[in-house]
């Protein structure tokens, strides 16, 4: 009786969390459709929107792309309220020391999902983009752009690259709880570029060149955390051999 209890309170406890989130999603994203010509507008002065002709094919591309943006403003602007709440409903559980380094990750965190963003953008986006122009050049084909379709593509590049650049904080958070260990991630390193690769054909425009674009930042990624992995554990062997 007393596990059911515990367990409703749990999922009460959740729920109340994902409804904020959701608040806080939906709110940023009303604000985010109210700025998306300005942010709109920016986008096609950079490289290389502004060497492009925009074409509408549809008459809801126009409404298509203000929910786009939006939708990537929106996740921006609520990613340190998403990740605060998540550590608030784990809190309960972690102890003073875990409860400190796990409020300490969300900063870095929210960092890291921003670098993400600008990488996606400067260098994956525009480097599948201008690959794919040469492509096209090469077949003597004549480039016409949807405005809706190039944003589209852009947008499945910036807004999963850059939550996969939080794969670091939530492996080194792993290990801080010593849930994971840096030689769990070393043995299975081979079954883990694998399964990043099948993670970037899902999640990656469907084309070969952009599937390789996305599955080398993330084995980098991966392995970075790995370093940062080994560092942690490290440091908690030293201090537990300091207390015996």
């Amino acid at each position: 009786m007393d596990k059911e209890m515990k367990l409703s309170l749990h999922l009460a406890e959740l729920r109340k969390r994902l409804i904020l989130i959701l608040v806080v999603l939906t709110v940023t994203m009303v604000g985010g459709i109210m700025i998306s010509s300005g942010i709109l507008n920016y986008l096609r002065t950079l490289e290389p929107a502004n060497e492009i002709s925009w074409n509408v094919f549809s008459p809801w591309d126009s409404l298509r792309l203000y929910l786009q943006i939006a939708l990537i403003f929106s996740v921006g602007i609520s990613m340190p309220i998403i990740l605060f709440q998540l550590w608030a409903f784990v809190r309960p559980g972690l102890s003073v020391e875990e409860r400190g380094a796990a409020f300490r990750y969300i900063p870095l965190a929210t960092l890291l999902f921003l670098s993400g963003l600008l990488f996606a953008y400067f260098v994956v986006f525009q480097s599948a983009f201008h690959f794919a122009g040469e492509l096209n050049n090469r077949m003597d084909l004549s480039e016409t752009y949807g405005a809706a379709q190039y944003f589209s593509f852009m947008f499945n590049i910036l807004l999963p690259v850059s939550l996969i650049f939080e794969l670091p904080p939530l492996l080194m958070f792993l290990t801080k709880l010593r849930i994971l260990e840096p030689d769990l991630l070393r043995k299975f390193r081979r079954h883990a570029y694998f399964g990043l690769v099948v993670v970037s054909t899902f999640i990656a425009p469907p084309d070969f060149i952009s599937n390789i674009f996305i599955a080398v930042p993330l084995i980098i990624l991966y392995e970075l955390s790995v370093l940062l992995s080994v560092h942690i554990r490290r440091k908690q062997i030293e201090r537990d051999h300091a207390f015996n």
